[in-house]
């Protein structure tokens, strides 16, 4: 089986360098939605790295949308040019860039995870963190302390719509390459979707039509307003992991109703409806979990997949892709342990050849390193007693 991993990939008037996507990770670490210089040098890394394609964090249509006071947001235009300003640097790096815009719903205005990662308290209160209401597809509550939101009524649905279509046209003027809507993880797609969230006797609800219909429109409303040349991304939770969860075969079944709305790429995650994304709750099953559930999407939709989840080596990311699996990996928190993944992946594939491990790199990490290879080498018979860590 020949090397797939850094293959080229052209989605509509994209073409990614390779198949290496660094996956959506939220920083909270906004201020009103504004991207910081932290955010800057966040993304940049990336770039840096070698990645094909660079995902923005989940960043809210609405200010009651967050899922906590540090989230980015794209409700307003002074908002616009702080992300242009990373838009511009990870382009210039040779990666291409896409945003992930998502409202949080009953999820929304949570605590920063290292404040503890639930509903807001006192000591939330004290620095400054105050809280708002929560919407829903149904009055229940995430958790026994959380609020009930308020059952969103035609209007407000109507609202929510508009809301991405106005944050789409936004990310149009920062310069993103692709737009991903976050229909997973609990948040308020996905609370619609699911019969343990959605108790709705109306339009948006009940039978599946109904339940899947508000990801249906924003969907459509995102591709009749996105161009035409760029792509379009979803998440979804492949599995709720709760007892009145969707099915799978809802998941592919709307995986196939959204290709012909227009998405070109599902980005597979699971869980979030009854606790935290599978990441995060209870442990993954194994290395590279969610890559089956990815090609079963894959096969049954006829629909390009992304897969995340515990992807932390080079031949495991590759054997996805040779093996028409999925059609890009996503990285996430090995990429925050290590920018420089991709490059290190083509390396140990054996994709550079001997001389030429940094050929890939950018010139100006690539031509010091080079020769500090060729030292290191040199003194491979010398190692300091308590070893190198890294090369």
């Amino acid at each position: 089986m020949s090397i797939r991993l850094f293959d080229s990939l052209t989605l509509r008037g994209l073409t990614l360098r390779n198949r290496v996507a660094i996956s959506s990770m939220c920083m909270y670490s906004a201020t009103e939605g504004l991207a910081e210089d932290f955010h800057l040098a966040h993304y940049g890394r990336f770039a840096l790295g070698g990645a094909g394609l660079v995902m923005v964090e989940a960043t809210s249509v609405s200010p009651e949308g967050r899922i906590s006071h540090g989230d980015l947001g794209l409700w307003d235009d002074f908002q616009i040019e702080p992300l242009a300003r990373i838009v511009r640097l990870v382009k210039a790096q040779g990666a291409a860039i896409g945003i992930q815009l998502v409202h949080g719903g009953r999820k929304a205005c949570r605590q920063r995870p290292w404040h503890g990662n639930g509903p807001l308290g006192e000591d939330d209160f004290a620095r400054g963190d105050r809280p708002w209401p929560l919407v829903g597809p149904s009055a229940i509550p995430f958790g026994e302390a959380y609020q009930t939101p308020r059952v969103l009524e035609d209007a407000d649905i109507a609202g929510i719509r508009a809301a991405f279509i106005a944050a789409a046209r936004r990310a149009e003027v920062a310069g993103f390459d692709l737009i991903e809507i976050h229909a997973a993880h609990g948040f308020l797609l996905h609370s619609f979707m699911c019969p343990a969230t959605n108790r709705r006797s109306d339009a948006y609800g009940g039978d599946f039509a109904g339940r899947h219909r508000l990801a249906l429109e924003v969907a459509a409303d995102l591709r009749a307003v996105w161009p035409e040349d760029r792509p379009l991304f979803t998440r979804l939770s492949m599995e709720d992991g709760v007892a009145d969860g969707r099915p799978f075969a809802e998941t592919i079944r709307l995986a196939a109703a959204l290709k012909e709305r227009g998405v070109d790429v599902i980005d597979c995650s699971s869980g979030g409806i009854g606790g935290h994304s599978a990441s995060t709750a209870g442990g993954p099953s194994g290395y590279g979990f969610q890559i089956p559930l990815a090609h079963k999407v894959r096969e049954g939709a006829g629909i390009r997949t992304m897969a995340v989840g515990l992807i932390t080596e080079a031949t495991l990311a590759d054997q996805a892709i040779a093996g028409e699996r999925c059609d890009l990996v996503a990285i996430g928190r090995e990429a925050l342990n290590d920018p420089n993944w991709p490059q290190h992946a083509h390396a140990a594939l054996g994709l550079g050849g001997e001389g030429a491990v940094y050929d890939r790199w950018p010139v100006q990490y690539g031509w010091w390193l080079e020769r500090r290879e060729k030292t290191l080498r040199a003194l491979d018979g010398e190692r300091p007693p308590s070893g190198r860590v890294g090369r």
